[in-house]
C-alpha cells in the first residue's frame, strides 16, 4: 500500500494506544508511520522585543525536550520492530496542524487517541477527535 499513516502522539495513555494501533497497521502494510506531536502556541502581538526573544528561546527548548523525551524513545522502539518512522514536531492548533501534516506527507490515513474523559469540556470547547472527524482530509481512526 502506498502512502503513509499519521498518528498524533503526546505521551498520554490515549495517544500511546493510538500509536500502538497505528504501528501494528503500518507494520502489516509495510507503510511508513509519521508520529506527530503538536505543541499549542498562543501568539501575542503586543510583546516587547525582549519578551519575543525570550519566547523564542522557550519555544526552542520545548521543541528540544519534545524530541528527546517523546520522539526519540518512540523512534528507537518502533524502528527495532522494523517499522519505518518519521517524526514531526510543530506548533499550532492540534487538529489543523495534524491535517496539514497529513497533506504535506501524502498520508492515506490518520490515527488519534481518545481518553473518554472531560465530556463537559469536550461539549463546550470541542475535542481533537471530534474536530478531526469533521475536518480530516483522509480517513481518521479514533482509538478508544
Amino acid at each position: 500500500m502506498s502512502g503513509k499513516f499519521v498518528v498524533a502522539y503526546d505521551g498520554s495513555p490515549a495517544s500511546r494506544r493510538a500509536l500502538d494501533f497505528a504501528a501494528d497497521r503500518a507494520a502489516a502494510q509495510s507503510t511508513t508511520l509519521v508520529v506527530v506531536h503538536v505543541l499549542e502556541w498562543s501568539p501575542y502581538s503586543f510583546l516587547t522585543p525582549t519578551e519575543i526573544e525570550e519566547r523564542h528561546v522557550r519555544r526552542r527548548q520545548e521543541l528540544e525536550r519534545a524530541e528527546k523525551a517523546l520522539m526519540a524513545p518512540v523512534v528507537e522502539e518502533l524502528s527495532s520492530k522494523g517499522i519505518t518512522i518519521e517524526t514531526v514536531i510543530k506548533y499550532g492548533h492540534i487538529s489543523d496542524t495534524l491535517c496539514e501534516v497529513v497533506k504535506d506527507k501524502g498520508a492515506t490515513q490518520m490515527f488519534v487517541g481518545r481518553d473518554g474523559h472531560g465530556a463537559l469540556s469536550a461539549r463546550v470547547f470541542g475535542s481533537v477527535a471530534g474536530s478531526l472527524v469533521q475536518i480530516a482530509p483522509v480517513p481518521c481512526t479514533i482509538v478508544p
